[in-house]
């Protein structure tokens, strides 16, 4: 996937080699050019693994294609890639040709790129130092066909290292991040490291999703909060960020994704705040054009 034969030991973050410093110089005009046909480009980031952040990608993905839109989901996260699981798409290999990579498309006609569909199996690790995923990560921003699209939607793995920097220094007019977090204090401190580290890099919070916010019993329908509440809103407040709204836990919505089904295809209370909130998001957007 690289340009560069990585054989040179200053070819690194810093760019001190010459040949690196143009490869990046053209990378980087790729990158404009290919985000320029891009109205609207979104991060999801949580500090904390294990809060959900790739289900609620796929999901506001989801709602935003029953909307109209025309999405694609690119799944920055190299070591632990989920994205082609949760839309059912996993096992395909991307075309290449001269123009570029042409991402996958999705049942629901969302197109979306990931590591895994470059691995042999499923189990395959991905073994790689810092530098070596953050050129993975540029290479799926300048050379992947995304075409023209109104929404761009970007998972990322937890924490505010390698991945996020590239990402959000690389992304010219990127509208901003969107934050999820579980109710209970130790996702909700995590989650305010990614808060700050975007607005150290001057990038707008769209706003805070709390996720796993109580589950839905499959008896009773009553939501019995297993995890707390009002973590994620508590932060919100504290940072000045706009509260999206809560996503519940729902078996329903777990079976669907497991069967590659994004749960805002069903007739569930996920579903149902899950529209919310994306309506929330193009109005905040789209409004500001």
């Amino acid at each position: 996937m690289s340009e560069c034969d990585g054989k040179c030991d200053t070819c690194s973050l810093k760019n001190s080699c010459p040949d690196t410093k143009k490869i990046i110089e053209q990378q980087n005009a790729r990158i404009r050019e290919n985000m320029g046909k891009i109205k609207h480009k979104i991060v999801i980031l949580s500090g904390k693994g294990g809060v959900g952040k790739s289900t609620v990608t796929v999901n506001l993905a989801a709602a935003l294609n029953m909307m109209g839109k025309k999405v694609g989901v690119l799944d920055a996260d190299i070591h632990g890639p989920n994205i082609p699981k949760m839309f059912g798409v996993e096992g395909l290999q991307p075309m290449a040709s001269p123009a570029g990579i042409f991402p996958i498309t999705t049942p629901q006609g969302i197109k979306t790129i990931s590591i895994e569909y470059f691995l042999p199996s499923e189990s395959t690790p991905v073994v790689w130092r810092g530098p070596k995923v953050s050129g993975a990560v540029r290479q799926f921003l300048s050379d992947v066909v995304w075409g023209e699209l109104d929404y761009l939607l970007i998972d990322t793995p937890p924490g505010s290292g390698d991945v996020q920097l590239t990402i959000l220094q690389s992304i010219p007019d990127i509208d901003g991040a969107i934050i999820v977090t579980t109710p209970e204090d130790v996702a909700v401190l995590d989650a305010k490291k990614s808060i700050t580290m975007a607005k150290m890099l001057n990038v707008p919070i769209l706003g805070i999703i709390e996720n796993m916010s109580g589950f839905v019993c499959p008896h009773c329908n009553k939501v019995v909060d297993v995890f707390g509440k009002g973590g994620g809103e508590k932060a919100a407040k504290e940072f000045g960020a706009e509260f999206l709204g809560r996503i519940p836990l729902d078996v329903k919505a777990r079976e669907a994704s497991d069967k590659g089904i994004p749960m805002v295809l069903l007739d569930c209370k996920a579903s149902e705040e899950f529209k919310k909130i994306v309506n929330r998001i193009t109005e905040k957007i789209e409004g500001k054009k």
